[in-house]
């Protein structure tokens, strides 16, 4: 009897070592917003404090979500303090009734599971921001900017408007404006939580304005933007150089290439190794070809302008005479030219495309 009780009670101190035992993860809630709008997209930043160092990474899933999508699933967490790690996910509530996940976070050593600690979920008011208001253009955003802006005749009775927009923490996506007709994406460029989107609009060419208004979260307040469409000939960004032989970027490289082709050069001299001669003559090689000027060509009369190099692209406009240009790039059955007498850059399909 006695040896029975024994074993009862070692059973017992065996079981509560095992239900008391230390954690090693302790996740909570470090930034969470207590109000959302209809496709808003917005952050939810967790913190971790892991009291190991017995582990390879953190793991996270998401369990039991409801009408909401996670932007970026796989974010990495990082290690901010000594113990202390932080993660930010972006997700978006697509419809009032959503819920926020439970957060499932595991320790993982040698690809297996060695601890898990879950956060539940928390509620976030929902509203329906702006709907009866026929200027609201969707857009939810941190920050919300018109890089540049073009308008073209399109047709005898009707213009076209091209518009650069970079966005921070926003919807892009959803960028749509009340009464009119023809409109779309051009190009949209999603590196959550930067973006960029091309936006093209068809208008009759007796308007000379477009306004629309954005929510903006810093403020928490309508933001109204006016563009005016006023009639360019030539194919030149308010604010971008579309230029890409002019760009900041093109011109370091070009710096950075000469610099390592004097470095492998002095190498050579230094050390009289033929290495250093090899990758010297290489290096002289590729920049002799990087600094040649562009080819020309003639581009047919009647031949379209498109924006980008797709054949649902919009057109800017068609030439009315053949002219020289330079050439800049080429993707598929599509080239991208400079005009050079006629200041213009666009795509235009191979077979357009003349010789001198």
């Amino acid at each position: 009897m006695k040896l029975f009780l024994n074993l009862i009670i070692l059973a017992i101190i065996l079981l509560s070592t095992n239900l008391f035992a230390a954690k090693n993860l302790y996740v909570t809630y470090k930034e969470i917003p207590k109000q959302v709008y209809k496709n808003q997209k917005f952050e939810v930043k967790l913190k971790a404090l892991i009291t190991t160092e017995d582990f390879d990474y953190i793991k996270t899933s998401f369990l039991n979500s409801k009408n909401i999508e996670v932007i970026n699933p796989y974010a990495e967490w990082i290690n901010t303090t000594g113990a202390n790690y932080e993660n930010t996910y972006f997700f978006k509530a697509n419809e009032g009734k959503f819920e926020l996940p439970t957060f499932s976070n595991e320790l993982i050593k040698n690809e297996e599971v060695i601890e898990v600690s879950n956060l539940s979920s928390k509620s976030i008011s929902y509203s329906d921001i702006a709907k009866d208001d026929e200027r609201f253009s969707n857009i939810i955003a941190k920050e919300f900017k018109i890089k540049a802006y073009k308008t073209k005749q399109y047709n005898n009775k009707e213009t076209l408007t091209v518009i650069d927009i970079d966005a921070l923490n926003s919807n892009l996506e959803d960028f749509h404006l009340f009464g009119i007709e023809e409109q779309g994406t051009s190009q949209l460029i999603d590196i959550y939580p930067n973006q960029n989107l091309i936006y093209y609009l068809v208008m009759p060419i007796h308007k000379k304005k477009v306004q629309f208004k954005y929510y903006n979260t810093t403020s928490k307040s309508f933001v109204n933007i006016t563009i005016p469409l006023i009639l360019q000939n030539e194919l030149v960004s308010t604010q971008t150089d579309l230029n890409p032989n002019n760009s900041n970027f093109e011109k370091y490289k070009k710096i950075a290439l000469v610099l390592l082709l004097i470095v492998f050069v002095l190498l050579y001299i230094w050390k009289k190794n033929k290495i250093y001669l090899g990758i010297s003559i290489v290096l002289l090689i590729i920049s002799i070809i990087y600094f040649m000027p562009n080819k020309t060509g003639i581009v047919k009369k009647n031949s379209y302008i498109y924006i980008l190099p797709t054949n649902n692209s919009t057109i800017f406009f068609k030439l009315d005479n053949s002219e020289r240009v330079e050439i800049l790039n080429k993707k598929s059955e599509f080239i991208k030219v400079m005009g050079i007498e006629k200041k213009f850059i666009g795509w235009i399909k191979e077979e357009n495309l003349g010789k001198n």
